[in-house]
């Protein structure tokens, strides 16, 4: 059964649609992303405007959410298919694709042009990457070819903070590469995490999640493999001076129960290890960035008796 064309000419209840719509935006992603986008903002050096801030974020947002819109159009078919996305607005038909898909590519090249004009065209370009990079290289190639999908396509979740970043300073540099290499190298346990204990649902719709193809052993021994070289990254921050020694402190803490997660799903016989560290996961990154946040925060630290400008290694 050809799930996208019986989709096509649903008619449309109107008391739905607002909701249908945010549902398409995906807004449990977009909170992180936005997040991640605006700790970039505050962490990068010089200044910026409040409202071309709150512009440069929204941006993002608009952005993040555009993509997520198109994901679900093209991913209608295997989405009907799946438990945890056969209550979406395309494959309950509360929306049709056609109106999916305008709804996205009207929000991408608003949100791209408006960073452009009101911010900067780096940015802007940075922006447009992203969103083109989860639409046409993860959605449309990687997710139903290579077991990699996640590996590779993970890096259009990990632009945002080099996007604020550029939003501040106009330009790409190691630290906010760093930003980015953090979210890069936590996708894979993360999203590996929900793979081991929704692989039937993957395996039903033949989407060749890592789980699938190679088995649950061998996604657990790659999960512990990414999580030992991603928590000395999440500690760069602190070496290049992007952020200070609290921050360095608390990822360290942060990675040492991220890394024992990971030893424990490895050595779980089934997935319940798996489910708790995909929600830590979630927990683990935001706190990275809040802190690194907070830790560039003018006065919220020196009220607690902390130095936000101590730093380890090259200061900056």
């Amino acid at each position: 059964m050809d799930i996208k064309a019986e989709t096509t000419g649903v008619v449309l209840a109107d008391g739905a649609r607002v909701g249908d719509f945010i549902a398409l935006l995906k807004p449990r992603v977009m909170s992180l992303v936005v997040f991640t986008g605006l700790a970039g903002l505050i962490a990068a050096p010089g200044h910026l405007h409040p409202f071309l801030a709150a512009v440069a974020v929204l941006c993002i947002a608009v952005s993040a959410g555009a993509a997520g819109a198109i994901n679900m159009w093209y991913d209608r078919d295997i989405d009907a298919i799946m438990e945890r996305t056969k209550s979406r607005p395309l494959p309950m038909g509360r929306v049709s694709p056609d109106e999916a898909l305008s709804f996205g590519v009207t929000l991408t090249l608003f949100s791209v042009m408006l960073m452009g004009l009101a911010v900067n065209w780096t940015a802007a370009v940075l922006l447009a990457f992203a969103s083109g990079f989860y639409v046409f290289v993860y959605t449309m190639w990687l997710k139903r070819s290579t077991p990699h999908n996640i590996v590779i396509g993970g890096a259009a979740g990990a632009f945002p903070p080099m996007i604020g970043w550029a939003a501040v300073t106009g330009s790409v540099d190691l630290q906010s590469s760093i930003l980015f290499l953090i979210i890069f190298m936590w996708t894979p346990p993360h999203f590996w995490a929900l793979a081991l204990f929704r692989e039937g649902d993957y395996a039903k719709a033949g989407v060749p999640m890592l789980p699938v193809v190679a088995g649950i052993a061998a996604t657990k021994r790659q999960m512990l493999l990414y999580t030992l070289v991603l928590v000395p990254i999440t500690l760069l921050p602190s070496v290049l001076g992007t952020a200070g020694i609290v921050y360095g402190l608390a990822a360290t803490l942060l990675g040492l129960r991220f890394l024992h997660l990971a030893v424990k799903v490895l050595r779980d016989d089934g997935v319940r290890y798996a489910k708790q560290m995909f929600g830590f996961s979630i927990v683990y990154l935001f706190a990275l960035f809040a802190l690194l946040m907070l830790d560039r925060a003018p006065g919220v630290l020196s009220n607690l008796g902390f130095n936000g400008s101590m730093q380890i290694g090259l200061g900056g």
